[in-house]
């Protein structure tokens, strides 16, 4: 499989990049919104690390996504019978989906922050909150960062139903140019 993309298909660091953003935002969504179902103490905590440790990975991916992108663009979109605004609208998706995928994760960190936590970097060390302890600003911070990943799970699912419908009822290469072989 080609690194690159070609007029055909992504190659596989754009796959590659993609799929594990993906993992990640289930992961720190599903954590973000069941973590206090885990018993208090240590499986909390736990689930605490890997939430966060998740959405500093996505913002390190999307950065190196976009790095790449910049010398590496995408192949052209497929052609539908819906028209052009449909591209239009794919743009703006994605745009907002990339926006998301780095807004959701700082307004995560700024939470963090606002409750005078320290900010976990993959268990190698931490970065102390930069403002003391602000209860009302941590609980807007926090509501902030739920509806943000809220939205962003709303609008991937969506993304990945338009993948879905591009490939069963379109019949074109939307999805199997984002799959691996």
């Amino acid at each position: 499989m080609q690194l690159r993309n070609s007029p055909m298909r992504y190659g596989a660091v754009p796959q590659i990049l993609h799929w594990l953003v993906a993992v990640l935002v289930v992961v720190g969504w599903v954590l973000g919104t069941f973590g206090d179902e885990l018993a208090r103490g240590p499986a909390r905590a736990a689930g605490l690390f890997v939430h966060i440790s998740a959405g500093l990975a996505v913002i390190a991916l999307m950065a190196m996504r976009l790095m790449w992108r910049v010398g590496d663009p995408p192949p052209p979109p497929e052609r539908t019978p819906v028209g052009p605004w449909a591209d239009h609208a794919a743009r703006g998706v994605h745009y907002a989906l990339y926006a998301l995928l780095f807004a959701v994760p700082i307004a995560g960190i700024v939470a963090q922050f606002a409750r005078g936590d320290a900010l976990p970097i993959f268990g190698l060390f931490e970065i102390a909150s930069p403002w003391p302890k602000d209860r009302a600003f941590a609980s807007s911070a926090k509501e902030v960062h739920e509806v943000l990943a809220n939205g962003l799970v709303i609008l991937a699912a969506g993304h990945a139903a338009a993948a879905l419908v591009h490939h069963w009822i379109f019949r074109d290469r939307t999805l199997v140019r984002m799959l691996p072989g």
